[in-house]
């Protein structure tokens, strides 16, 4: 039975190593399109950048699992991995119009507003996952 197991290895690897990278590359890219400096706000304590970086993260990770889930092969979770990259920086872009001056809110720390679009974010992620099972 555990050789058995051993067979889908090879898949659960590179599955394993297509969602990390598509983690890493979203967290590169998004702190790459903010205008404040979140890396260098979380390392001087300011916890706001730390939230709403950690809910654009989460909101994405939430459909690229489903993608994991539900993808027949490494091409389908590749595409379906963009998707929710798109959205969640959409999302993210949607944010910035609707709440005045976020990257100043962000830089002083205000805490309030980053968990407003830490949960925008989080919540746009999971219903990006659950309409990638149609």
């Amino acid at each position: 039975m555990i050789v058995s197991d051993l067979f889908t290895l090879p898949a659960f690897v590179a599955y394993l190593a297509l969602g990390i990278l598509y983690f890493f590359a979203f967290v590169v890219t998004y702190i790459w399109i903010t205008p404040q400096r979140e890396m260098a706000l979380i390392r001087d304590g300011n916890l706001a950048a730390a939230i709403s970086l950690g809910g654009a993260a989460i909101g994405f990770v939430q459909p690229l699992a489903s993608a994991i889930a539900h993808s027949v092969n490494l091409v389908d979770l590749a595409v379906w991995g963009l998707v929710a990259w798109v959205v969640q920086l959409l999302t993210h872009s949607a944010l910035r119009l609707v709440v005045r001056d976020l990257r100043g809110q962000i830089e002083n720390d205000v805490r309030s507003v980053a968990l407003f679009v830490a949960v925008v974010a989080v919540c746009v992620g999971a219903i990006n996952a659950a309409a990638m099972t149609y």
